[in-house]
């Protein structure tokens, strides 16, 4: 499904190639290991999760709102911005651990999948572990490459275009997770 990771992977592929695009693709690897690990221990203690949830949704909707605006800055400018910093793995590893969508899985189909497979052994664990990030990266990664091979005609106008259209996606799932982060903190 797509979200703010996706249109992360192709903002960044389009303003600094492949590379940069497969980093932030590849950034859930790394991210969600404290996610694990802090669901994990929440597991006992649901009534606080509520609150947790609201101020990470919160943090991802600020937090895209600069991605959002860093993207439709260099759209104005119009060309590829080679020579910036990219910081794609900060930017994938912000977006992942400020989203609540990975806490939400791993807190709920997540845990009891890998709970499941843990009763089958160390050996099911790390296969079903392998294939869930296999896919999940191997897609945004695959989505990255495609991005890139499209980048070379992708000038102008069109290259203006398609950042703007990018940074209003990462603006729109900002403001979902802004309101999210109200609901679950009670005040919408």
């Amino acid at each position: 499904m797509p979200g703010p990771l996706l249109a992360l992977v192709l903002a960044q592929t389009l303003r600094h190639g492949a590379r940069e695009g497969c980093k932030v693709a590849l950034s859930p690897l790394l991210a969600d290991v404290p996610v694990i690990g802090v669901t994990m221990a929440l597991a006992a203690r649901l009534t606080e999760f509520d609150r947790l949830l609201g101020w990470v949704s919160v943090a991802g909707g600020v937090f895209l709102l600069y991605l959002a605006g860093e993207s439709w800055v260099a759209a104005r400018r119009g060309v590829v911005c080679a020579e910036a910093s990219p910081r794609s793995w900060s930017k994938g590893l912000g977006t992942n651990l400020l989203s609540p969508h990975p806490w939400l899985f791993w807190l709920t189909v997540g845990m009891a999948s890998l709970t499941k497979a843990l009763a089958g052994g160390w050996l099911a664990a790390g296969a079903f572990l392998l294939g869930f990030y296999g896919w999940l990266v191997g897609i945004k990664v695959a989505v990255a490459l495609l991005a890139a091979r499209s980048r070379d005609w992708m000038t102008g106008r069109v290259y203006r275009v398609g950042l703007r259209c990018l940074a209003v996606l990462l603006g729109g799932f900002a403001l979902l997770l802004l309101r999210e982060g109200g609901r679950y903190l009670g005040w919408v």
